[in-house]
């Protein structure tokens, strides 16, 4: 009865974290691991029975996840979290705060589905909102009603956290949750005091306040990490995402009186030793303010074994130093690698349970990481074999045939330096570095730090890097390259006068200024570049995302006005005399010079929108009502009172004889060329002569040379 009692009043939550689905999924043999994963979390909720699922950020690996990856996590939600059971909890707060969207409550609480286990869900780095719209591949679970997106943090500078109120029986949860921002900036808006904390207004002392965020747990760089005393003492448990390696067992922070616990990723995505560490996902119990965490390890999860040897300290590597050594040595690394694999498919055995073990079971290949610190003693050497051609030995025994080995050496006080005299860290430190274990703004600064960049800002340089590794944004580069240059030369064409000898200083000062613009952040990029249009005879699936492609961006001013000239198909009707035949099925037509003058004003809201787009902004005077704010829809080009571009020429087709007539600055559609371009085209006067006034456009300017429209077509 008391048992009873107990799991009346007990909210059990299936907590895990970076999913990454979608991983390595183009690789023939890990390509399936991530969403497999992902499965058996969402089925270990069902069959132990929880009341929710907690997941603390980067569910998908990319922020456009593939359709392969969004159907396998549709697949493992609809199959598990569905069904007739009902859903003890009870929703408190507004659900219209807490979860933006178009129906303003959550999932279960839908009379339309039935939901018998929620899924709660920030978004981590790698899945964050991007594009048009700030949107997330969690936004389009959550509009399906398959997810409960909460924790959004739309203005990264003025952050306000209010929890989602549960009750089960007498247990009262206060689920608090904050997505990922960049850390530096999110470091520097807790410096501030800018991160505000809401608490239930009533009975204070009786909430269970736990707290989901995704953000670096240790001081890779100064700024670079979010503390944990910069959270509120009034916290009872934190889970952390982001860190992969897992550490699932809550550990207490005596001086903030809260324990954290982070879970770790459920898939391997690199081969360092923190992932090395058995994946586990956690069942924490909660009754009134007492809680419990019991771990459950998981069982399809690639295993995977990493080891570092030093040869000058192995006892047979040592005696091989002084000869001809490179057979003996690759047979002796080649057995240490067969022993890892030994050792990895017995640890993938004792994961199972003896229920599925099965003597035909097919055993996974194993992740195998050797490093090997080759510096020989004096007088020695050690003959390495290629890494890629020893990785290759061991086709068909293990998943990563690539990278087995990762050859290193250590030489003390030694460093390396560049043509230009800029020095490198040493060879260990460089063998240690990898895109997955240090930030990659760390690396751009510690290799650019002694080089003499004229131009290009530091920081800045290491944010578009960054963007073009973990966001997958291949023209990052490119706009951060373009813009800079184009900032400089307006910058140096705004001078009144300099000497040529101050020309360098100037442009030094300018790019320290651009610099601190960055730090302070007040500079940012264009989050969406400009797209050329896709040709018609554009196959995305064949030819790929025309968005990817090198020719698709616009990069300059005058491609970017060339792009704004509309472009408008006419269908010609019955042939008329001095019309020719040339122009029977289409003609296109650009804007008349008297609407060229309306350009620059549109530039400008263009340019306007893109910067409002960068965060959301809340006029409400409402302190309450600050954190969950539903963007009023803005329409493209007309914000502000300025009146609205014309979205479709085609819709406002009309024959020429009313084009001609109105008075509006739309381009006149004409089918006529003025005399002196017949005369010298092809010399048919007579036409000239024989058309009539309707037909000929008193704006020469309105019709596009053939030239010109041929250019234009091929740009298309």
């Amino acid at each position: 009865m008391a048992d009873s009692r107990a799991a009346a009043d007990t909210i059990r939550i299936l907590v895990a974290t970076d999913s990454h689905v979608g991983y390595n999924e183009r690789d023939p043999i890990r390509g399936d691991d991530s969403w497999k994963s992902f499965h058996e979390v969402m089925s270990l909720a069902k069959e132990q029975d929880v009341d929710m699922v907690l997941l603390a950020g980067d569910l998908f690996h990319e922020n456009k996840p593939s359709r392969k990856s969004m159907y396998q996590v549709m697949r493992s939600l609809r199959m598990n979290c569905y069904g007739e059971k009902p859903c003890e909890l009870e929703m408190l707060s507004d659900s219209s705060e807490n979860f933006q969207g178009a129906f303003g409550h959550a999932n279960y609480q839908d009379p339309d589905i039935n939901v018998a286990i929620p899924v709660f869900s920030i978004h981590g780095n790698h899945d964050d909102p991007s594009g048009e719209g700030h949107l997330a591949a969690l936004d389009l679970l959550q509009i399906s009603g398959l997810v409960n997106y909460y924790g959004r943090t739309p203005e990264s500078d003025n952050i306000l956290v209010k929890p989602v109120l549960l009750q089960k029986g007498q247990t009262k949860l206060a689920l608090y949750g904050m997505s990922n921002v960049r850390d530096e900036r999110l470091f520097r808006t807790f410096r501030d005091g800018k991160v505000k904390f809401y608490q239930p207004g009533t009975q204070k002392h009786d909430w269970f306040n736990l707290m989901s965020v995704h953000q670096n747990h240790h001081a890779y760089t100064e700024t670079g990490y979010l503390p944990e005393n910069f959270l509120p003492e009034f916290l009872d448990l934190v889970v952390w995402g982001h860190e992969h390696e897992c550490l699932i067992d809550p550990r207490y922070n005596p001086e903030m009186n809260f324990h954290v616990m982070q879970p770790g990723s459920s898939v391997a995505t690199s081969l360092m030793p923190g992932e090395a560490v058995p994946k586990h996902v956690g069942i924490l119990s909660i009754t009134g303010r007492e809680f419990k965490v019991e771990t459950v390890r998981l069982k399809t999860v690639r295993p995977f074994v990493m080891k570092e040897i030093v040869l000058s300290e192995d006892k047979k590597a040592k005696a091989m130093a002084k000869k001809d050594n490179r057979g003996e040595l690759t047979r002796h690394l080649i057995s240490i690698v067969d022993g890892l694999i030994e050792e990895a498919k017995a640890e993938w055995l004792e994961a199972q349970d003896e229920v599925d073990q099965d003597e035909d079971s097919e055993i996974p290949l194993p992740l195998i990481r050797l490093r090997v610190e080759y510096s020989a003693p004096d007088g020695g050497n050690f003959d390495c074999e290629n890494p890629q051609r020893f990785s290759n030995r061991f086709v068909g025994k293990v998943a990563n045939v690539n990278d087995v080995v990762q050859f290193y050496r250590k030489k003390a006080g030694v460093t390396r330096k560049m043509q230009n005299g800029a020095e490198l860290p040493e060879e260990s430190v460089m063998a240690q570095m990898s895109l997955d274990s240090v930030k990659v703004e760390k690396l751009v600064r510690d290799f650019l730090t002694a080089q003499s960049l004229t131009i290009l800002p530091q920081n800045s340089f290491g944010d578009a890097v960054s963007q073009f590794v973990d966001k997958d944004d291949k023209h990052a580069m490119e706009m951060f390259v373009s813009e800079s240059l184009a900032n400089q030369m307006k910058h140096l064409m705004d001078v009144d006068h300099f000497d040529e000898e101050e020309l360098q200083a100037a442009m030094d000062q300018y790019k320290s200024q651009l610099e601190d613009l960055f730090a302070a952040g007040h500079l940012k990029r264009a989050k969406k570049a400009k797209l050329k249009p896709k040709p018609d005879m554009w196959d995305s699936d064949l030819d790929g995302e025309w968005g990817d492609q090198p020719g698709a961006l616009i990069l300059s001013d005058v491609e970017n006005a060339e792009e704004e000239e509309e472009e408008t198909p006419v269908h010609s009707g019955p042939k008329r005399r001095g019309r020719g035949g040339t122009n029977r099925n289409t003609t296109r037509t650009r804007k008349a010079p008297a609407a060229k003058t309306g350009r620059g004003k549109k530039k400008a809201v263009e340019e306007e929108i893109e910067e409002d787009n960068d965060v959301v902004m809340d006029d409400s005077n409402e302190e309450e009502s600050a954190l969950f704010v539903k963007p009023e829809p803005v329409a493209r080009g007309n914000k502000r009172g300025v009146p609205a571009k014309e979205t479709n020429p085609t819709s406002r087709r009309a024959p020429a004889r009313a084009t001609a007539g109105t008075g509006t600055r739309q381009s006149k559609l004409n089918f006529s060329q003025p005399a002196s371009q017949l005369s010298q085209s092809n010399g048919k006067g007579k036409f000239i002569r024989e058309a009539s006034v309707e037909q000929i456009s008193d704006d020469e300017d309105a019709f596009e040379p053939a030239p010109t429209t041929r250019s234009a077509r091929s740009r298309a």
